[in-house]
């Protein structure tokens, strides 16, 4: 059985490193659904086992603001947001970092990738109409996108996961983010604008890609006040109320979904139900292989030839070179069991964050605004953003180190 449930997540983590299995239409989503549907008929886990192992709090929580976030886009608020930083009569480089700051707010709160998608298509038309070259404007989308994400623990999936798995305070957390990311903003910044310095025009730009046609929802004021208003009421909970934070979410989605004019089947429509159904096959087939002993084994192994995982300095790098070779939800998830250190949550959730940044597929934000910017003839290929996503990723990872390595009181100890 032992053989058997390794050759199982062996496949389902091949597969979340090439984003498929060879010669099937299977995505990363498909993959993890058969490994867990795997598992399950093999009797690796009984039906009742693998429900248990599903961490419903945090599959809870990531639907809520799902909700949340798609009453927003709903109501227009992210292409008023969009078309309103267009319109600001600045230089390109002041510009940016409008953008950077503005992608980075937003996506603390709500989902990056939602944000992303929704802001993609109309910044691209903005800076057609300024004759700018899009690419540096969506290359620090993306970025500040990740890197504000790891604000705070609804930013993204991962930071959900963490948060929920290791009972983080929230309050706690984004005090110990504020300043790497932060810190990763401005980096980002100076990075973007000093390679794009002298050539922030393209005047044959029409040229070479389709005209502006990206349709715009129209900003209805009372959707977007009631979405920004259930999700500060949310926020205002976790940080004072001792209630659970799934509870609060999923009851702010609830007031959101009984709504006279948005028909709920809209809203629902953009729930990433995918990304869920990622998260449910991988806390089976994780559990599966948690069950056979041979995590902690390895972990005992890797400790005796001097390799402890456990340490903040090797945690740190692990989470760094697994997300960027399965993605950070696979990556948090195999680390989470090793991570016991008091700073190991917002270790792992800064750098596999970060380190999405690296590579066009480290980040589902990433590819969302590169394949927007394909639909409409701009290529960004991965040499054009590895210029940008590799020293992005290792000068805010280098800082994220030194922080963390200060605030555990000694270099020697990271």
């Amino acid at each position: 059985m032992t053989l058997t449930v390794l050759t199982i997540f062996g496949l389902v983590y091949l597969g979340m490193i090439l984003g498929g299995l060879p010669f099937l239409q299977l995505d990363r989503t498909g993959v993890a659904l058969l490994g867990a549907i795997a598992m399950i008929a093999t009797e690796a886990l009984t039906v009742e086992q693998a429900a248990k192992s599903i961490h419903l709090p945090t599959v809870l929580l990531l639907f809520s603001f799902m909700v949340v976030s798609a009453q927003i886009r709903l109501g227009g608020f992210y292409d008023w947001v969009t078309l309103r930083l267009a319109g600001l009569s600045i230089p390109p480089g002041a510009l940016l970092a409008v953008l950077i700051a503005a992608a980075a707010l937003l996506s603390a709160v709500f989902s990056n990738d939602i944000v992303c998608l929704a802001m993609t298509p109309l910044l691209l038309d903005a800076c057609l109409r300024r004759r700018l070259d899009p690419v540096p404007f969506l290359l620090g989308l993306a970025c500040a996108a990740n890197i504000g994400s790891a604000a705070t623990l609804i930013g993204n999936p991962q930071n959900m996961l963490i948060g929920q798995t290791l009972g983080l305070p929230f309050a706690g957390y984004a005090a110990e983010a504020a300043l790497p990311v932060l810190a990763g903003l401005i980096l980002t910044w100076a990075i973007i604008a000093f390679g794009s310095r002298g050539r922030w025009l393209l005047p044959d730009l029409g040229a070479r890609v389709a005209a502006p046609q990206a349709a715009q929802i129209a900003l209805d004021r009372w959707q977007t006040v009631k979405g920004l208003g259930v999700a500060l009421i949310i926020l205002l909970a976790f940080l004072f109320a001792p209630w659970p934070h799934e509870v609060v979410a999923l009851t702010g989605a609830g007031v959101l979904l009984m709504s006279r004019k948005l028909q709920s089947s809209r809203m629902l429509g953009l729930v990433d139900w995918e990304l869920l159904v990622l998260f449910v096959g991988l806390f089976v087939v994780n559990a599966a292989l948690q069950r056979t002993g041979l995590p902690a084994r390895a972990v005992q192994d890797m400790a005796a030839l001097g390799l402890h995982l456990e340490h903040p300095a090797t945690l740190f790098g692990a989470a760094f070179v697994l997300s960027n070779i399965v993605s950070n939800v696979p990556a948090v998830m195999l680390l989470l069991p090793v991570a016991k250190d008091p700073m190991a949550g917002p270790l792992l959730a800064l750098a596999s964050t970060f380190a999405g940044n690296l590579f066009i597929v480290g980040s589902i934000a990433n590819l969302i605004v590169v394949d927007a910017a394909a639909r409409r003839g701009v290529v960004i290929d991965w040499r054009r953003h590895a210029r940008v996503g590799i020293p992005v990723t290792l000068s805010t990872l280098a800082v994220t180190g030194l922080y963390l390595a200060w605030r555990m009181g000694a270099l020697g100890r990271f």
